[in-house]
């Protein structure tokens, strides 16, 4: 049977996770539609043995750079199929979301760019990082065709709209802008998990660098329009107005969403090299 996707899976240092993902993906019947690979990007620890236990199911390759844009490089040069999705090594997907991303980019006058929808587990975070993500999920960002941030697919056609991968921080976010949204769709019916971190310091430097990786995205590289980042706020703040019991939240919010970009521009401004900044709250978690 010929695959009906290409699933390819960067990791760096992912040894305490990766197998949680790989074995729910292998043990569907139907992971024999899929083509995985992972691309271990300059592995430290177990990944490699960690991915290539699931040999022949899931292919490995390796290669020296601690890249993701190196390793998304080189995913490309090794599988064969379209669509083809990304999947961070540490969220949880299942084949039937991936089955689904195949179907409604081979759709006729479907979209080119398509991911399931985004849960955030908070579960084992504290109080403001759960409130924090109380807001976020009222926010245009997520609310107004939301790509990425952990699973994204392209069909040849939108993989054709640009070349190599531009050496940023932010794929997911450089890929959702270049699509405006009547070409990008979020399954409704199908989603997958990314743990959030678990403290506040955690977000912080996270966030730190995602605010960081979306600030240098250069401008040529988006193509997609956006509302401005105060008409953003104001819609936000209406919707929060209206329901009194995330006031509290909101006010949290505010700290938790400006901080990190204010340490991004001061990273920036003092042209300091932007930090690793992986949460591993959440993989001691996992």
């Amino acid at each position: 049977m010929s695959p009906r996707m290409s699933v390819v899976i960067p990791a760096h240092d992912e040894a305490s996770v990766i197998g949680r993902l790989l074995h729910g993906l292998v043990a569907d019947p139907r992971s024999a539609e899929l083509e995985i690979v992972v691309v271990a990007n300059g592995c430290t620890d177990g990944t490699v043995s960690v991915a290539r236990s699931f040999e022949p199911a899931v292919g490995v390759v390796v290669i020296a750079e601690a890249s993701k844009i190196a390793a998304l490089e080189a995913g490309d040069a090794e599988v064969t199929t379209f669509p083809r999705a990304y999947v961070d090594a540490d969220v949880s997907v299942d084949v039937p979301a991936l089955l689904a991303l195949a179907d409604a980019l081979t759709r006729r006058d479907g979209p080119l760019v398509a991911s399931p929808r985004l849960e955030v587990d908070t579960a084992d975070a504290s109080w403001p990082v759960r409130q924090h993500y109380r807001i976020w999920e009222l926010s245009d960002y997520r609310v107004a065709g939301h790509i990425g941030s952990g699973v994204y697919a392209m069909s040849a056609e939108g993989r054709a709209r640009f070349g190599s991968w531009p050496r940023v921080i932010a794929d997911d976010r450089f890929v959702q802008q270049l699509f405006p949204p009547s070409e990008r769709e979020t399954l409704a019916g199908h989603a997958f998990t990314v743990r959030s971190a678990r403290t506040v310091s955690a977000h912080v430097r996270r966030s730190t660098r995602i605010a960081r990786g979306n600030l240098e995205l250069p401008a040529e590289l988006q193509l997609a329009t956006e509302e401005p980042a105060r008409a953003r706020a104001a819609s936000l703040a209406r919707r929060v107005a209206r329901r009194p019991d995330l006031w509290v939240a909101f006010a949290v919010y505010c700290v938790t969403a400006t901080v990190p970009k204010l340490l991004a521009r001061r990273q920036m401004a003092d042209r300091r090299e932007p930090e690793w900044a992986r949460d591993e709250t959440s993989r001691a978690i996992a």
